[in-house]
């Protein structure tokens, strides 16, 4: 749990983190967060009332994010929870890889969902089964779509590796997907960081990215004006 975050969604949210994600990204920064065994259980009326708790702090955009992990892997589990929060007037927000589009994701999406934030790996294949282990990148891209046809509110997360997802091309291939989308609100450019490195050691994995660097300012904002030219807001975290 996280209290008062401000950099997952609007305003002041109450973040809920899951347990368990079929990716494993090199530069995941709660590695511990990737096995789906382990976590702790709650009830909902449990995080509902920790979240009425906060609700005074909220404002007028605030409210609860679900991350992760993974959240649409507890996606039927999260349909009551997102129900009883908006019974009590609380914005709902999803962070999510998008891997996940079933029955129950569509539900909870579809229904409850004010806002899904969806983290856009790599443009192309390859890049994408190096940088997360698994195949079809075209998973996500689905989601997407199924988004934009609810019509409900998007933002998108890209997390800028120099030399791996920081290329003009791959930059432009971005925006152009996306460039028809009237659901995205925002996409953030997340800089690429190592604070994780010390989680990957504890639970002694190999981090993969260890030669990588940190973006330069430059490269922030040549990412940044890039991307202008096809989203109405971009934001750098």
């Amino acid at each position: 749990m996280e209290s008062f975050g401000t950099h997952d969604g609007p305003g002041i949210r109450f973040i809920v983190f899951l347990q368990g994600c079929k990716l494993k990204c090199l530069y995941c920064h709660n590695p511990d967060s990737i096995e789906t065994s382990g976590g702790k259980a709650y009830h909902i009326e449990e995080l509902v009332q920790m979240a009425l708790k906060m609700k005074p702090y909220f404002g007028k955009k605030g409210g609860v994010t679900v991350s992760g992990g993974e959240p649409l892997l507890q996606a039927k589990a999260l349909i009551p929870f997102f129900k009883r929060l908006k019974e009590e007037g609380i914005h709902t927000n999803i962070d999510t890889n998008g891997r996940i589009l079933n029955h129950f994701s569509k539900e909870l999406l579809d229904d409850y969902a004010d806002l899904i934030m969806l983290d856009i790996k790599h443009m192309t294949e390859a890049g994408y089964i190096t940088l997360t282990g698994m195949p079809n990148k075209e998973i996500a891209f689905n989601l997407a779509k199924h988004r934009e046809e609810s019509g409900k509110k998007m933002w998108l997360r890209y997390v800028l590796i120099p030399e791996i997802t920081s290329t003009p091309e791959i930059l432009h291939a971005l925006g152009k997907h996306f460039k028809a989308y009237k659901t995205i609100e925002k996409i953030e450019i997340q800089p690429y960081h190592k604070l994780g490195i010390h989680k990957w050691e504890a639970l002694g994995w190999e981090y993969q990215l260890k030669d990588a660097r940190e973006n330069t300012e430059e490269e922030l904002q040549t990412a940044s004006s890039i991307l202008k030219n096809y989203f109405k807001d971009v934001k750098i975290n």
